[in-house]
C-alpha cells in the first residue's frame, strides 16, 4: 500500500477528505449546470426520444448502469475457483 503522506506527514492535496468532497460537489454542480443549460439550447433530434429533456444525461447513466450489470454477469460466468492454478 502506498503512503500518500509526503515529508513531514502532510497528505497530498488530492488525498485530503476536504478536497475529495469539494471535487464531488464541484463535479455534480458542473453536470447539473450542463443539464440545465440543455433547456436553453435547441437540439436537432433524429428520433422523438432523443429530443426529450436531458436525454443524453439519463441515457448515459442507464447505459453505464447496464454495463456494470453486464460486467457483474460476466464475472459470475467466467469466474474460476480459488485453487484453479494449484495442481
Amino acid at each position: 500500500m502506498v503512503n500518500a503522506s509526503g515529508a513531514g506527514g502532510k497528505k497530498h492535496w488530492l488525498v485530503r477528505p476536504s478536497t475529495i468532497k469539494g471535487l464531488w460537489v464541484g463535479g455534480i454542480a458542473f453536470l447539473a449546470a450542463l443539464v440545465g443549460a440543455g433547456a436553453f439550447v435547441h437540439g436537432h433530434a433524429y428520433f422523438e426520444v432523443d429530443g426529450s429533456f436531458a436525454f443524453y444525461a439519463w441515457y448515459g447513466f442507464a447505459t453505464c448502469a447496464a454495463m456494470v450489470v453486464a460486467a457483474k454477469g460476466l464475472g459470475i460466468l467466467l469466474k474460476r475457483r480459488d485453487d484453479y492454478y494449484d495442481v
